[in-house]
């Protein structure tokens, strides 16, 4: 194991167990806007992140939801969501996740999803293939829209929310079911390992796709922007399937 991934995976770990035992034991929580919600969880499993991080690689540059941007210059950035799905954390609800992503000149080469409470880990390296607790996974094979089994999420404002209700009432007539679970870093990872067929959002932020966006390339699937041309996790909207449902999913957008 190359001391990148290592420490990725032990840094997720570490934190996602102290958000496991930190469920029914919020302190804390702050708003940063109307609906979207801090805990002093997310602040803490943050630090215990950063801290492993900068200990091992104290020149690396750092992306973080909570912390923002530490810029050292470095050809390696780590972007990283210490709970993605804060709102579901904070109602009980058992679907969220620690999200580490690690950019190489801003191409992610390292991407590692960990659920705690399922005890799941989802981790890929660029060319080494995609796997779910040392499994190797790979992304569905169906084939039609109509019996395909996909995910969103809807952004906190109200004017952005708008912005997805055609694409989701669209898709909602078009393909089996739509679920709307609330973490993007493990909508990503089930697209990779084949619970779901395929997955769009708009107005993600970059350490919310930057692990999971790499899981699902190398587990086999395609991830894209709306029309199909090169994605970034920089973007603002991304389509993430097998490759097998891409482009009649494209086709709703259009």
């Amino acid at each position: 194991m190359n001391l990148y991934k290592k420490t990725a995976i032990e840094a997720a770990l570490k934190s996602g167990h102290f958000i496991k035992s930190s469920l029914g034991k919020i302190k804390a929580v702050s708003y940063k806007g109307a609906k979207n919600i801090v805990t002093n969880v997310d602040k803490k499993a943050e630090e215990i992140i950063i801290d492993r991080i900068l200990s091992d690689f104290p020149g690396h540059s750092v992306l973080s939801e909570e912390m923002g941007a530490k810029d050292s210059g470095s050809a390696f950035k780590w972007l990283i969501d210490p709970l993605d799905g804060t709102s579901n954390f904070s109602r009980g609800f058992p679907f969220f996740a620690v999200s580490i992503g690690l950019e190489k000149k801003g191409r992610i080469i390292l991407g590692v999803v960990y659920d705690p409470v399922r005890d799941e880990l989802f981790f890929a390296e660029e060319g080494m293939g995609a796997y779910l607790n040392n499994k190797r996974i790979t992304v569905s094979r169906t084939k039609r829209l109509s019996d395909a089994f996909l995910a969103t999420g809807f952004a906190y404002e109200k004017t952005k929310i708008r912005d997805n209700i055609k694409y989701f009432k669209s898709f909602l007539l078009s393909c089996f079911a739509v679920r709307r679970p609330g973490s993007a870093a493990l909508d990503f990872s089930y697209v990779a390992c084949g619970r779901l067929d395929g997955f769009w959002e708009l107005y993600l932020n970059p350490w919310d796709c930057a692990a999971g966006s790499l899981i699902v390339k190398e587990a086999g699937g395609r991830v894209t922007r709306f029309d199909g041309s090169g994605y970034s996790h920089y973007d603002k909207e991304v389509l993430a399937t097998n490759g097998l449902v891409h482009r009649q999913m494209m086709k709703i957008f259009s």
